[in-house]
């Protein structure tokens, strides 16, 4: 089942548009005020959602620790120009912005504050980060309260809801887990195949 199509069994397709898929833009009530004015269904309707952000992003993590325990040890420093990120650049991005604009945005405390990881890390530091960063992303979609993750954000020029900042983030994950599925290849890697999302 897709997101979209996840939303609409949850929330009913009317709601929508009151929870940020908006098709257009005109304004509406921020989402917190129509919870107040009773067009979301309560705590049942925000229990169903962090369970579905739980599940994409459990996902989401299967996904990417299948590419980066793919590549040898010896080639985190690969790059295939000089321009580009090496493959562990590439992971060490995605940790450090991720938890930097779910921080943030969610108003909560990033655990990269004051802590500067090194431009270049090895395969195991690599996995350590990112299980470091999705158990992060799991504790804060578990620890918001309702009115924060209803509550709007900005984000790449929009203004969205906080939930859906979870799959923005995730997106711009996929991206780079693209970029690195080449790195793979580049370095005779045939990838792992992996379904769902």
């Amino acid at each position: 089942m897709n997101r979209i199509q996840f939303l609409r069994n949850i929330l009913g397709f009317g709601l929508l548009s009151t929870l940020g898929c908006r098709m257009d833009n005109s304004k509406t009530a921020p989402p917190a005020e129509s919870a107040k004015a009773g067009l979301i269904t309560g705590k049942e309707t925000t229990d169903k959602l962090r369970k579905e952000l739980i599940a994409a992003w459990h996902r989401s993590e299967i996904m990417t620790m299948t590419n980066v325990k793919q590549m040898p040890p010896e080639y985190f420093i690969f790059k295939y120009t000089d321009e580009a990120m090496t493959f562990s650049e590439q992971w060490r991005h995605c940790v450090i912005f991720t938890c930097g604009q779910l921080a943030g945005r969610a108003g909560i405390k990033n655990p990269y504050e004051g802590i500067k990881l090194p431009v270049q890390m090895s395969r195991d530091h690599v996995i350590k980060e990112l299980e470091n960063m999705y158990a992060f992303v799991r504790q804060s979609i578990k620890e918001l309260s309702d009115d924060v993750l209803l509550s709007d954000c900005d984000f790449a020029g929009e203004t969205i809801p906080m939930w859906r900042l979870f799959y923005a983030l995730e997106n711009h994950i996929i991206h780079h887990r693209g970029q690195c599925v080449v790195y793979l290849r580049l370095k005779g890697v045939i990838p792992k195949g992996y379904y769902g999302w």
